[in-house]
């Protein structure tokens, strides 16, 4: 047994030995490559771009009107009376994921009522019906088909007021 183990570490050796000095040769091709690299002349480096000189503003406050006062014609436009969401309203629980992350799958009727079953990215199924608040922009569910959840957004035009947006969520 011991006789079989000394002729194995021997014989591993002496592959060792083999294995390096077949790593050594061969590499003439690769030291004649770099000299004719080193050979070459070097290409022209395009000088860089000229950069302009900051120019300055002196804001006078006399002369124009203070960049933190709303533009008053942005205001006399900006309407009030339009669609805008329920202020005090508890939130649904769908209310806390973005539509994107719904899915209609299916419906259910149940005491003449048809209820669409909404998933949500964790896995969970939730019936809705119409009325019923979904997604973070105000959405409302209009309308329920065998296919798809018609749904109205009130989305902010970004100067105080809101308009209505159609959505929906339909069967993958």
């Amino acid at each position: 047994m011991e006789r079989s183990v000394r002729f194995l570490l021997r014989l591993s050796v002496v592959v060792m030995a083999l294995a390096l000095a077949a790593c050594g040769s061969g590499m003439g091709d690769l030291e004649q490559y770099m000299a004719e690299v080193k050979q070459r002349q070097g290409g022209r480096i395009e000088p860089l771009p000229q950069i302009k000189p900051y120019e300055t503003f002196d804001y006078r406050v006399e002369n124009m009107r203070s960049p933190f006062d709303q533009d008053q014609s942005v205001a006399e436009n900006t309407s009030t009376s339009g669609p805008a969401p329920i202020k005090n309203r508890n939130k649904e629980y769908l209310e806390q994921f973005p539509l994107d992350t719904l899915n209609m799958v299916g419906t259910l009727e149940r005491s003449g009522n048809t209820y669409g079953l909404v998933q949500t990215s964790d896995g969970l199924v939730h019936r809705v019906l119409p009325g019923n608040y979904v997604g973070q922009n105000d959405g409302r569910v209009v309308s329920i088909t065998e296919s798809r959840i018609e749904i109205e957004e009130l989305v902010s035009n970004g100067i105080g007021s809101f308009f209505k947006r159609g959505a929906g969520i339909g069967i993958d």
